[in-house]
Order: C-alpha cells, then structure tokens, then sequence
C-alpha cells in the first residue's frame, strides 16, 4: 500500500490530460486455434527509444483456450472518490479474463519488463459465487473491481442471464453478484457509470450460443442479439430504467459516457441495422427528473461489393457493412473514435455537441473488400478493433481481431495480429504513424490495449473539471 495515493490517479479528466504520456503499452495476444497459451504483450510506445514499436517482455499463460479479450486494472483514478475506503492503492495490477474458460489471472506489472502472473482464479471458483460464466469487462470502481459476463450458469452459459459480479481489489477474492433486482436486463456485454451522480450505465451482445462458434446468421436476422441498454442506481445496484434502441439495431455494444462527471451524457455503438447494414451511434442522455433518453445521432453507410469478394456470411447482400466493434471517447469529451472492422476504417468524430456528432476524418486501413494497406507498405489484416486514446488525446492505438470465430467468419484465413497507431491533431485529423508497426509472435492475434499510467476507456472520475 502506498502512504500516498498513486500519482497516476487524478481527479479530474484534465488533470490526467496533463500527465507524462505513456512510455509503454499492454496488449493482449490469444492464440485463435487454442494451440498456445494465450499472452499479454509489453510494447514500446516511446517514439525516442531504439525499441519503439517492439513487443519488450511477454507474459505467456500455464493454459490454453482462455481466449483473453477484454481486461482491466486493479485500481484506477475511482480510488479517490469519497465514498472509497482504497485512496491508497496502486495501480499495480492488471486482471485478464478468460472469456471462453472463465478463468481469470491477476497480472503484477509494478516492473513492466518484469511483469509476472500473481495470481490464477479457477472458473470453478467464479461459478460457485456467482452463478456467472465468460468475464468480460472490467472496471475498478470505489470500492472494488467489477467484472461484467456474458454467460450464466451451466455448460452453455444459458442456465440463468449474465450480470457482473465484484472483486476484491487487494485479495482479488471474488465478493459475490452485484445486482439485487437486475429488471428487464437479460444479455449483457460493456457497462460504465458516472459515480457523483451514482449511475451506471449496461449494454448487449448475446448469450454464448449466440456468440462462441461464430454469428448465428439466423439469430441476427431475426434480432435475437441485444438491442437495449440498462440504466441502474449504482449504489442501490437496482436496474432503474431499460430503453430499447430498436430490435433492428443489434449488438449494442461499447458504452462511452463523458468522462467529466458534471456532463450526464454518452454513447452507444451498435453494431448493426438489419434493415440496411448501416453501422450506428447512440447518443444516451439524463433528463432533470431522473429519467433517461437515448437518440440514434451517427449512421454509417455499407459499401456495395460484389459477391466473390465477400465471405459466405455477406454474398447474399452485395455489399460490406461498417461492423461498428468498438467506439473509444477522448477525456476531453471532443473527440469519438468509431472502429469500423467490416469496411476497414477508423472514423473521427468531433462530439463537442453530443447530439450532433460531426465526421471531423477518417483513416482507411484493412477491410473486408478494400485491404487497404499501412503506409509502411505492410497488409494489415481484418481490420480496424480495439481502440485506445492515449490521455493527452494526440495518439490513437487499434489493433485488428474481434473475436477469434467471428475473424474466421467475416475475413476467411489467418490474417496475423497488428497494432498501429494514429497521430490527432488538436483541431481534428488522423494520420497514421508509418513508424509505428507491432510485430507480435507468431499464431497470435491481438486485442485490447491498455497503456501506461491509464487511458480513455480505463479510468472514472470523481471531480468536475471545474
């Protein structure tokens, strides 16, 4: 425990703005054919060292078949609200889930170059204390580290519906459930919250049949994937309101709500419209009674293609669909960041005005059909993912899988794991670094990303910028 708390924890997104920039970044690394042991991935992200854009230290897991894809910190900026009991802790460790063996690992990176698994929690463990199956997402919070799922209980994840249960952030034991009374919430995939105002805010994907051997193609034509968001009073852990966006608007997935706590406002990407593969963003808002609303505010075209260049998924639509996978917020609130995975893009956009989100740029690169290339030259495989922003908001980082079933469906053969990053300007406009390429080892793909010090998708904030 520190006598202070962690000089990366910051009350303010603006003060974090502020902060040195990030000399280092962990991303993870699954093996698609369980074949290895999935691994996180230490990688230089100082453009003055000689290893810049090197992968400098491995963590390599004891198993195989975890299929790592979303993690998180132990402890973040929510540790200094004043409603924790855990102001003094670090920011030391990262906790990995395994979505498909539900095993999760407490990663100490306290020595980057040195990071070492600290501890291994066993699915039978997550099973017997809450019921829930497939750790997704992870957030540190005030009082403890919640961890949202998307699977119940028994072989299939379907006995009951997921929800997201707590850990302890110093034993890392797991508490039990969070929800008392979960209402209309019945799928679950990301959540976020705004803590001064005690609200938090759930989406969804789909249950692990609908999900773990690729899309069911029938499902989605018949909207049996998520389509709603849950609102919850954060404290009293009770679901306060559920709007539905629309069956035809499926998958919705990755919650962004602005990071300075006195604006009552976010984001929702959706992954698809069934009625015309357009790729989507909601905005969300809360009204002065308490209420909330939400808005479609950003459509996204497919692009039409002929049918021999699409995979058997898509011949029958003669076009590509965006495949909004994942939508990042930058901390000043100005700027979202879309990955659109289907048609190979990464869109800007300038949400000074959160009901009216303006396209500020683009950066083409994968695809489906385009493949476009980096401008080192290399292919870049699938196409743009995760997205991370890096706290000053002039770096952006992606990397290229979704889901390792879901890559084999929409882009057919091994494409081979990539990160890239992209330089912001201030006034708006991306521009890929030509410098900057992370060859992973081979037979890895690569997912989510974290970075030194926190980033735009990791920490909660408990002050008001002013």
């Amino acid at each position: 425990m520190n006598l202070r708390p962690d000089p990366t924890f910051h009350a303010t997104p603006k003060l974090a703005m502020a902060a040195p920039v990030e000399k280092l970044a962990f991303t993870l690394m699954l093996s698609p054919d369980g074949s290895q042991p999935d691994g996180l991935a230490i990688v230089d992200v100082d453009p003055s060292s000689k290893t810049y854009g090197d992968v400098v230290h491995t963590v390599i897991m004891p198993n195989t078949g975890d299929e790592f894809h979303h993690f998180g910190w132990n402890a973040c900026s929510s540790s200094l609200s004043p409603l924790t009991g855990h102001a003094f802790l670090e920011r030391r460790y990262l906790i990995i889930p395994g979505i498909r063996s539900s095993r999760i690992y407490i990663i100490d990176v306290k020595e980057p170059l040195k990071a070492k698994i600290h501890k291994i929690i066993e699915p039978e463990e997550l099973f017997e204390k809450t019921g829930y199956s497939r750790p997704h997402t992870i957030h540190c919070g005030p009082e403890g580290i919640y961890v949202s799922t998307l699977g119940g209980g028994g072989a299939d994840g379907t006995d009951g519906p997921p929800g997201i249960f707590i850990m302890d952030c110093e034993t890392f034991d797991i508490l039990g459930r969070y929800e008392m009374d979960r209402g209309l919430q019945d799928k679950h995939y990301d959540f976020w919250w705004n803590l001064p105002r005690d609200y938090m805010v759930s989406s969804e994907w789909g249950l692990p049949p609908q999900f773990e051997n690729g899309i069911v193609a029938e499902d989605l034509l018949s909207n049996k994937y998520g389509h709603s968001i849950h609102f919850w009073d954060l404290r009293g852990r009770r679901n306060i309101q559920t709007i539905d966006l629309g069956e035809n608007h499926q998958m919705a997935l990755e919650i962004r709500p602005a990071h300075d706590p006195a604006k009552q406002y976010g984001f929702c990407g959706v992954v698809v419209d069934t009625t015309n593969l357009q790729g989507a963003i909601f905005t969300w808002w809360r009204n002065d009674d308490g209420t909330f609303e939400a808005k479609k505010t950003v459509t996204i075209d497919p692009q039409p293609a002929d049918a021999a260049d699409l995979p058997e998924l898509l011949k029958g639509f003669g076009a590509v669909p965006p495949l909004v996978t994942d939508i990042d917020l930058s901390l000043d609130d100005k700027y979202l960041y879309v990955a659109c995975w289907g048609t190979g893009e990464m869109h800007q956009y300038d949400v000074s005005d959160p009901m009216n989100p303006v396209l500020a740029d683009k950066v083409e690169i994968g695809g489906i059909v385009k493949k476009t290339p980096h401008p080192n030259g290399r292919t870049f495989g699938y196409g743009p993912q995760m997205v991370e922003i890096s706290r000053d908001g002039k770096r952006v980082y992606w990397t290229n899988s979704l889901y390792s079933t879901w890559d084999d469906q929409f882009y057919p053969g091994e494409r081979g794991a990539a990160m890239v990053m992209a330089n912001a300007a201030e006034d708006g406009g991306l521009t890929l670094d030509e410098a900057f390429w992370v060859k992973f080892p081979d037979g890895y793909r690569s997912h989510q990303i974290r970075l030194e010090g926190g980033d735009c998708s990791t920490d909660s904030f408990c002050y008001p910028n002013s």
